[in-house]
């Protein structure tokens, strides 16, 4: 039996177009962020529009920091989502809580760069629907994602975990199929690595990032 292709979520989109572009190349997900500081931010509304369109079989996920229960209460009012992914330092007990009020599915993101890092995600992996290992952000760094900055994915290889993972973290279309041998992932997310500039997705270097991942 042939392995299974990997899932790639492309992140932070920001217009139809590379929405489009992402569903045509063959994306298994598809990513908002709802984080000001952001250069991939947009509104509840904004996300309405990009979103509408997307079909069932695409899984679309809001990417948050710290959200609030008001603000998630807004999302839930108007917007259709299959998944949160949190990207702050939300404790298992919060993702916990999320999960019980909303009935959502939670992937929670961690920052690595040792062994003790990914020792710290097992408590995690137990309240969580997904698990997605990021780089850790540099320091004075003023968002926790999309900073085109990668990890030692070797520390990845073997760990067995309670839930799916995916990895994250300077992924482009030249090193992603590295990434995944090295770290096994059977699950890749990218944002910055298929951008023309900050907040600019490029539908070639999606086309060609999801080509790598899925032939990897």
């Amino acid at each position: 039996m042939s392995a299974k292709p990997v899932k790639v979520k492309i992140c932070g989109l920001t217009d139809e177009e590379t929405v489009d572009a992402a569903i045509d190349a063959g994306a298994d997900f598809v990513g908002v962020v709802f984080f000001e500081k952001s250069p991939r931010h947009v509104t509840i509304e904004r996300a309405n529009e990009l979103l509408e369109f997307v079909p069932e079989e695409v899984q679309r996920v809001g990417l948050f920091v710290d959200p609030t229960n008001e603000f998630l209460d807004q999302i839930m009012n108007n917007l259709r989502l299959d998944l949160f992914q949190f990207h702050g330092s939300e404790t298992p007990e919060r993702i916990e809580e999320v999960r019980l009020e909303y009935g959502m599915p939670v992937m929670k993101a961690l920052g690595i760069s040792s062994a003790a890092d990914l020792d710290a995600a097992e408590k995690y992996a137990e309240v969580c629907d997904w698990l997605l290992f990021d780089a850790k952000a540099p320091e004075g760094a003023d968002r926790p994602g999309g900073n085109a900055v990668a990890f030692d994915w070797s520390l990845m290889k073997g760990r067995k975990w309670a839930c799916p993972w995916m990895l994250a973290g300077g992924l482009n279309a030249a090193n992603v199929a590295e990434a995944i041998k090295l770290s096994g992932a059977k699950a890749v997310d990218v944002s910055s690595g298929v951008e023309s500039a900050p907040g600019v997705k490029d539908a070639e270097k999606i086309a060609a990032f999801i080509r790598a991942a899925k032939g990897a």
